[in-house]
């Protein structure tokens, strides 16, 4: 994945907040739930629901999000494709932690267990 200085830019502006109703509605239309996505986004960041509420409340980027997370030590066992791109080859921190939260929903989405989801 090539990351240019535009793409590193876009990626720490984003907001958790923009993208969190979109992840929502992704698990929840496969049958999965909102606690399940908390889940996940716990397991990976350490943030219990309030402070996943705060972040969205605070319209917080990802750099934000990302920066104040304690990344789960598991994290780098999250590997695949995501978006076309294989996730153990991409460099950039950032980008690596946003494609981690995006596979473990997309994960969710698709019924793997939690079991397995959460690397246990």
């Amino acid at each position: 994945m090539e990351i240019t200085p535009k793409h590193i830019e876009r990626i720490e502006k984003m907001t958790f907040a923009s993208v969190y109703p979109h992840y929502v509605t992704k698990v929840e239309k496969k049958g999965r739930t909102k606690e399940e996505l908390h889940q996940v986004i716990d397991w990976l960041t350490g943030y219990d629901d309030k402070k996943i509420q705060e972040l969205i409340d605070e319209n917080a980027t990802f750099g934000i999000f990302f920066e104040k997370a304690k990344l789960n030590p598991n994290a780098n066992l999250i590997k695949g494709l995501i978006c076309g791109y294989r996730i153990e080859e991409i460099e950039h921190p950032l980008t690596k932690q946003v494609r981690y939260l995006d596979k473990l929903v997309d994960e969710l989405a698709k019924g793997k267990t939690l079991d397995k989801i959460l690397r246990k």
